[in-house]
């Protein structure tokens, strides 16, 4: 699917953002070749049942907290505007920390606990 934007006169083509771009991004950061930054006041501790923004690099990417701890990555950003959201409607394995390694997704939520 793709959406188009008109910038100017310009009819702009954008793409989302698939799952595994978005956990690709998630990967990066576990690994630490991105920084992870916090946006506003939320901390992770605070945010269970809620929502966390996090930037990386330009990117912006939310997280849902949900009660029990875990969570899932609700929309990603790119610098350029290509979008993913999280959908629930969708299959098994779209959601992009369901796509990340045991090692990636606990060191994904150590560096959201840090931030």
């Amino acid at each position: 699917m793709l959406f188009f934007f008109s910038s100017g006169s310009l009819l702009v083509s954008v793409t989302p953002l698939t799952a595994r771009e978005t956990c690709q991004l998630l990967r990066d950061i576990a690994l630490g070749t991105r920084t992870l930054y916090r946006l506003g006041d939320a901390c992770w501790a605070n945010t269970l049942d809620s929502t966390l923004t996090v930037g990386a690099d330009g990117w912006l990417i939310t997280f849902h907290v949900h009660d029990d701890g875990r969570f899932h990555c609700e929309r990603c950003q790119s610098p350029q505007g290509r979008l993913y959201a999280f959908d629930s409607a969708q299959r098994y394995g779209t959601d992009p920390i369901e796509l990340l390694s045991t090692w990636e997704h606990a060191r994904l939520a150590q560096l959201l606990a840090e931030v």
